[in-house]
């Protein structure tokens, strides 16, 4: 474990926060300690994220106070909380992919020269000093988009580190790595606070929490509702903790009974974004009935594999039949009139508008058809009908199916 300290650097004091028919935050109360890492566990909606991007300055609590090192601080936006030492690594990275690391970092506190030039050479070498310190090995000179999720995260804690981060908030860091990345994620994590920095870590992965968490604070319905020794906790314990109730983690499942085959892939290959082959002479069968899991670091093949199958990438060559029609060239609408859904893996670029209503978002694939479509005239009652069918069914938390995408938890 880290070097916890008994000093408390950051406290936030009876923290509320509203949104219209939502209280995300009511009087919360959070304390870490200087080299502490300290997990933030709750379940979707539980107002875990609400509450850290108070902390970080993005939004304003309606009631309470937060406190740095003993003095009372206003963070009115991200600047602010900057200047008192806090960074934040979101779920869905603020890098700017065409660029290099260094010029990422040093994006918004440039190094200048004489005559108010870049010193791009210097920023390589801060960024190479902090990367050698901390453990984190990456190149300053290489491009971002070249650079596999678990890189581009340490670019994003190399960007707090550079603006003097002594509070590091990490949003689910783990949601986009491999167990290998997360494994090492962790190592980064021990060695920062070995060297005096303090983790607050956002997860609900409660064996994540157990092997790397110094202590644990639970959000349950946007409360705080208790705190946990790590070393004194079971997965269990702190399962009914997060829930309010007593949990079964192990699931028992039926004996899968596959019959026919409903999507068959053969000899398949798929250009990636740069024109190269990143699926190559790939077979698949998929039975109704059954789970088909596919493996592999990310970056090799999967997207790619996926997005020809559901008609949004062409395929070079091979053949793909999905319930016995033929599919290598069919449109997504096509595909999807045959059964075939898609959750991508960014949900707001590609799955989602995030400006649209709840409702509106959930017939997406189908606004077009009858009832909610009559020709060129949408019918509202229709899609608000379906909208609110389903987020009973499906327990989606919001106020209102009229709620933008944009308002929803993770």
């Amino acid at each position: 474990m880290s070097k916890k300290t008994n000093d408390v650097i950051l406290e936030a004091k009876g923290i509320t926060k509203r949104f219209p028919g939502v209280l995300a935050n009511d009087q919360v109360d959070l304390k870490l300690h200087k080299s502490e890492i300290l997990a933030l566990l709750g379940e979707n909606g539980a107002g875990k994220s609400t509450l850290m991007n108070m902390l970080y300055g993005l939004y304003h609590p309606d009631e309470g106070e937060i406190w740095i090192k003993g003095e009372k601080a206003t963070m009115t936006n991200p600047k602010d909380a900057i200047d008192c030492g806090i960074g934040m690594v979101h779920q869905h990275f603020q890098l700017v992919p065409v660029m290099t690391v260094a010029e990422n970092v040093m994006l918004g506190s440039e190094v200048t020269k004489g005559g108010g030039r870049l010193n791009i050479r210097e920023a390589e070498r801060q960024v190479l000093a902090l990367s050698q310190k901390y453990g984190l090995e990456v190149d300053p000179t290489a491009v971002v988009e070249d650079l596999p999720v678990g890189t581009q995260q340490r670019v994003e804690i190399i960007k707090a580190l550079y603006r003097k981060a002594e509070i590091l908030i990490l949003d689910e860091p783990t949601a986009v790595l491999t167990p290998q990345e997360a494994t090492e994620l962790f190592r980064i994590m021990k060695e920062l606070t070995a060297q005096g920095v303090s983790i607050i870590f956002i997860t609900h992965k409660l064996k994540e929490v157990l092997a790397v968490a110094d202590s644990v604070a639970v959000l349950r319905g946007g409360k705080m509702v208790g705190t946990a020794d790590p070393q004194k906790s079971t997965e269990t314990s702190l399962a009914e903790l997060m829930v309010g109730r007593k949990v079964i983690l192990q699931v028992e499942k039926d004996e899968a009974d596959p019959t026919d085959v409903v999507l068959r892939v053969e000899d398949l290959h798929v250009r990636d974004d740069r024109n190269q082959i990143t699926v190559e002479g790939v077979d698949l069968e998929v039975r109704a009935g059954e789970i088909v899991g596919i493996a592999g670091v990310q970056g090799n093949g999967q997207r790619e594999l996926v997005e020809a199958l559901t008609g949004l990438r062409p395929i070079e060559s091979g053949r793909v039949v999905i319930d016995g029609h033929v599919c290598t060239h069919a449109t997504p609408r096509e595909i999807t009139e045959l059964g075939v859904a898609h959750i991508p893996e960014d949900r707001e670029k590609h799955g989602l508008v995030m400006a649209y209503s709840i409702a509106d978002n959930m017939v997406l694939n189908r606004y077009y058809q009858a009832p909610f479509a009559n020709g060129p005239i949408m019918n509202q009652d229709a899609v608000d009908e379906q909208g609110a069918e389903l987020v009973t069914a499906f327990d989606v938390r919001t106020p209102s199916i009229h709620t933008s995408a944009r308002s929803l938890s993770g």
